[in-house]
């Protein structure tokens, strides 16, 4: 091969610049949008026609760009938003390349006219395909920009014979808005789709304008299933809502993650989210999740990917702990008694009075315990527990005992199970659901749903104040791995050994097991060391042998709880509805299934047709 090299031409260079920016009109108008936001926008109006394919404007009320600034907007790497190396390292703006509208330019006729704040008016210019860009004319423009972007990759075929009807282009770029106005509830947004308005969206603040936008987004089901979280520490600050269990979904076609206001895929914000779900979702089920990280630009590098859907976390495993407890406590909060959205008050309205009483969290947390008159308890014969201690090594004593009261007496028992969230019981049916009666209407509650929870709730906490019991092996398990495997179990032996394993290095590419945990003694000991190995090298945070104890765990609390069928005393049922409201996760079992329903008096009179 005898070619020469040589120096590409600005518009080849660019239209291979947007062979990695501008897949297709989504991908467009992302990169418009963020420009919007970056310009300290307001208010953003999208007109698309014939799914982007034919026209892309953007138009905005922000900052502007001056006239001497329009042409150069136009060249590639010419921005305003980065100065300096370190300014690089520091990057607080969706976008700081300074190759999209180049870029986008060079595969469209692209037209950008724009009126700078101060400026008495405004100029525009029209650039076709990257070449042949007119100076600056003048505009009646208001303030703020527009780009229009019209025929996209008219000049590059082979671009354009990838494009999809444009039904499914409109879609990518509908999905663009969403996420743009998820993050963005400050502004107003309006989206037009051949002429049409097909979506509109307010701009308003605070959290009840948020939560309406987010609704008008993701639809009702999202946010009346969702616990707010808001959690800050250190440099760090987590703020948004995550789905209740039982509202998780097939795909996770709900999942929103942004950090400083840029949304963004990274694998250990799903790890860490996925582990804090991990005691409370259905096999194969996703979470529905709407979290926004504020970090110091330092800590992050967002210059890892031309589409900026990837970031680089400095200190990755800090991350990764910090989203996993914060979304795991918003999690075990969630029980009966405390409202959900994490921390709003809830209105309890009397149907004789009229009288509307407001629940907050820290009431409905006094509400759930226990009374320091609390009555004697009686004994559940021992029979009826399955035998597991010789096998598992626990002392699982408080499991033959239930915390159920002998007797209640009159004056405990309030009309309409006053003071409780759950109320008082009535009634069981088929051996299988308590019926109660709280203020709010009725409550079914499945009991063996619920005893399951909560006495692997109480293994766990049994398990955690005594550690991980190790078993060491008769005979130890070689391990051949790879050299930075070695030295990584070398490094964090202390880890291993805190999780129960114990992993010696014997030589420059194997390594010896000689402890397992005793819960996982039967288990293979050399996949286990592997796997966990492993997790362990991919997110620097554990969790493998963690959530194998705890399916031990679970299938320990299975068969210690109360069975469906069994008969119960009221006592022992109202017991189990305090045990309940007392419990972390008691909202759903082990399995992510549903331990309880509220059916409200409104719902129950709507049965039946009453008032109508």
């Amino acid at each position: 091969m005898n070619a020469r090299i040589k120096r590409l031409s600005t518009q080849l260079s660019n239209q291979i610049a947007a062979g990695e920016v501008v897949e297709r009109p989504s991908s467009v108008l992302k990169e418009l949008l963020e420009n919007s936001v970056d310009a300290a926008a307001t208010r953003i109006w999208i007109d698309i026609e014939e799914g982007g394919e034919r026209l892309i404007r953007v138009r905005d009320n922000g900052e502007g760009i001056v006239r001497e600034d329009l042409m150069l907007a136009l060249d590639r790497h010419a921005t305003s938003k980065v100065g300096s190396l370190e300014e690089l390292g520091r990057i607080t703006t969706l976008g700081f390349r300074g190759e999209a509208l180049p870029s986008i330019a060079s595969v469209s006729r692209l037209q950008l006219i724009s009126h700078a704040e101060g400026e008495r008016q405004g100029w525009r210019i029209f650039c076709n395909g990257g070449i042949d860009v007119e100076p600056p004319q003048p505009d009646s423009h208001p303030q703020g920009t527009t780009v229009e972007i019209r025929d996209l990759f008219f000049n590059t075929p082979a671009r354009k014979k990838f494009l999809k009807t444009g039904k499914t282009e409109f879609r990518h770029i509908e999905d663009v808005v969403r996420r743009m106005v998820l993050a963005h509830p400050e502004m107003l947004w309006v989206l037009k789709h051949n002429g049409r308005v097909v979506r509109e969206y307010p701009a308003g603040t605070g959290r009840a304008a948020w939560e309406r936008r987010i609704q008008a987004v993701l639809g009702g089901d999202f946010i009346d299933h969702a616990l707010y979280l808001e959690s800050r520490s250190a440099d760090l600050a987590l703020t948004g809502w995550v789905g209740q269990p039982t509202a998780s979904r097939s795909q996770p076609d709900q999942q929103f993650f942004f950090v400083n206001g840029r949304m963004i895929r990274d694998k250990v914000v799903t790890h860490a989210i996925r582990q804090a779900y991990q005691d409370v979702l259905f096999h194969g089920r996703h979470p529905a999740f709407l979290l926004f990280l504020e970090i110091d630009p330092e800590m992050v590098d967002v210059n890892v990917h031309p589409t900026k859907h990837e970031v680089r976390f400095r200190e990755s495993r800090q991350i990764h702990g910090f989203i996993s407890r914060q979304v795991q406590d918003a999690l075990a909060a969630d029980r009966p008694g405390t409202p959900h959205a994490g921390g709003a008050a809830v209105e309890v309205v009397d149907r004789e009075t009229g009288e509307i009483q407001m629940l907050t969290p820290d009431h409905a947390t006094d509400l759930a315990q226990p009374s320091s008159a609390s009555p004697p308890w009686i004994e559940i014969p021992k029979s009826s527990v399955p035998e597991i201690r010789h096998n598992h090594s626990l002392d699982l004593d408080f499991l033959t005992t239930a915390t159920v009261p002998a007797q209640v007496g009159e004056s405990e028992v309030k009309e309409y199970g006053d003071g409780y969230p759950l109320g008082h019981a009535v009634a069981q049916i088929h051996g299988t659901y308590i019926l109660a009666e709280n203020r709010q209407g009725l409550v079914l509650v499945d009991m063996h749903a619920a005893h399951e929870r909560i006495t692997y709730e109480r293994l766990k906490q049994s398990v955690a104040a005594e550690g991980v019991r190790t078993q060491q092996l008769l005979v130890p398990v070689t391990l051949a791995v790879s050299e930075k495997e070695a030295e990584f179990a070398e490094q964090q032996h202390a880890l291993f050994h805190q999780l129960g394993l114990s992993l010696d290095r014997t030589g420059p590419l194997s390594l010896l097991v000689r402890e397992v945990p005793a819960l996982l003694s039967t288990a293979d000991a050399g996949q286990l060391a592997k796997d966990l190995l492993a997790d362990l090298l991919t997110h620097q945070q554990g969790g493998s042998v963690e959530t194998q104890i705890n399916e031990v765990l679970a299938t320990i609390a299975c068969h210690g709880s109360v069975r469906a069928g069994r008969r119960l005393s009221l006592p022992e049922m109202d017991a189990l509805l305090r045990d309940m409201e007392r419990t972390e996760r008691s909202g759903q079992c082990n399995h992510g299934r549903p331990t309880w329903r509220q059916l409200t008096l409104d719902e129950l009179d709507g049965l039946f047709l009453r008032g109508q």
